[in-house]
């Protein structure tokens, strides 16, 4: 009909049009997507079908934008990392400022009703376990009292950052009271600890717990290496640290001529060690006069409770973040950056029996803050500290949490870079 139409018209019916092949990617601005076409069908037997979905010039556009802000979105966080060894942009002026004023008042009294309640604990605790007698309570004991003479330790530590009191001798009194009934010397202790305190983070002036240069630690031998490095070991060094210090480092914290003492120390050094000779001769004493069974049991093992939780809680003050952290040499060290790579960590239960020595980064940057004003004063400094402050992962009644980080720090943490101002752990 329509050929017959068309001829009548005078006019010739249009050929037939193939379009001629076309195969390949299409440009990106005509699509959101790249397509691929493939035809050689003629229009005049071309069926068409409803595609099944065609994007619309809008959602494509939507799409782009998408796109891009993702892409935008990714190169800001890259340019917006965090890098831990950076200046802070601001200084301890600027902390100081947002801690409140009452923060850093001491009180006696409060200080001394500490140490009445936990010498009241650790007498009781003896008193029960020799009245009871029984050996299923004997473990309960060692756990508890051990925990007890660290609370004691921590009393002293504060004694000897004078944060217990504003009187010297005070500090000074109850101070070896305490470290000499748990055979720590004072002074001695006090002295070395002060330097940490003074050289945190960086890697040779530090005093405890700092990282070992490659140098030292290639020529250490397998006892050392085990005692350093290979669970439960390094919980059980801190006596001989006192005696002999760190690898790398020589002197002792007995010996007033050591080199971790200047002249004018020598005498209370001195004074201290004496207070720890006393102490360990009423130990045999007390040795000849129970047995020296029963003072095992009722002093030695708490000891080295005591001396497990000493090792444990100051190591993780300072390792085992999941992110390296930074340790400094020459120019780039500070006393600002070197505290801010100290970290707080919660103990459960613990935090009140060991009177919040868990909250670290703030006594480190001011140890004359009072134990019991940390929180409330790293509460008020976090809004400065801003990411240079490490939220501690929350813990359950007992900090188990932190015995798997222990161990992986142990296996990850060996020894840092003879050379460089910023260095990181390597194993």
């Amino acid at each position: 009909m329509e050929s017959f139409l068309i001829s009548k018209s005078g006019l010739k019916p249009l050929p037939r049009i193939c379009i001629r092949p076309i195969t390949g990617l299409v440009p990106r601005n005509y699509f959101s997507k790249p397509r691929f076409l493939h035809t050689s069908k003629c229009f005049s037997d071309l069926k068409v079908t409803t595609p099944l979905k065609v994007a619309s010039v809008e959602e494509d556009e939507e799409i782009n934008e998408r796109m891009h802000g993702i892409n935008k979105l990714g190169e800001q966080e890259q340019e917006t990392r965090f890098d831990p060894a950076a200046p802070p942009p601001f200084n301890l002026a600027d902390v100081r400022a947002s801690i409140p004023q009452h923060c850093w008042v001491k009180d006696p009294w409060k200080s001394m009703s500490y140490v009445v309640r936990d010498v009241a604990l650790v007498l009781s605790l003896a008193a029960a376990v020799v009245y009871v007698n029984n050996w299923l309570v004997w473990p309960l004991y060692w756990v508890a009292q051990g925990t007890m003479f660290w609370a004691l330790f921590v009393l002293g530590h504060d004694c000897g950052h004078g944060s217990f009191s504003n009187n010297p001798k005070l500090n000074s009194l109850v101070g070896h009271l305490l470290h000499s009934s748990i055979l720590v010397p004072y002074h001695g202790w006090r002295i070395s600890h002060r330097i940490h305190h003074q050289n945190q983070g960086h890697v040779e002036n530090d005093e405890s717990w700092h990282p070992l240069t490659e140098k030292i630690y290639m020529n250490l031998d397998n006892n050392e290496l085990t005692w350093l490095f290979k669970f439960p070991f390094p919980l059980l060094v801190y006596p001989f640290y006192l005696w002999g210090r760190s690898p790398g480092k020589t002197g002792s914290h007995f010996d007033p001529n050591s080199e971790l003492f200047v002249p004018s120390e020598r005498k209370d050094v001195i004074t201290s060690s004496l207070c720890w000779t006393a102490m360990a001769a009423i130990l045999v004493g007390l040795g000849f006069t129970m047995g020296p069974m029963l003072l095992l049991k009722l002093y030695g093992v708490p000891y080295w409770i005591f001396v497990i939780w000493l090792d444990f809680v100051t190591y993780m003050h300072h390792h085992g973040h999941q992110d390296k952290l930074p340790w400094y040499r020459g120019k780039e060290w500070s006393y600002l950056r070197g505290g801010l790579t100290t970290l707080d960590r919660d103990y459960g239960w613990m935090n009140n029996i060991h009177h919040d020595i868990g909250t670290h980064v703030i006594h480190h940057l001011f140890p004359q803050i009072p134990h019991y004003r940390l929180i409330e004063a790293t509460k008020a400094a976090k809004p400065v500290l801003g990411k240079y402050y490490r939220e501690p992962e929350r813990s359950r009644p007992l900090p188990f949490h932190l015995i798997g980080v222990f161990i992986r720090s142990l296996k990850e943490d060996h020894y840092v870079s003879d050379t460089g101002d910023v260095v990181y752990y390597q194993n």
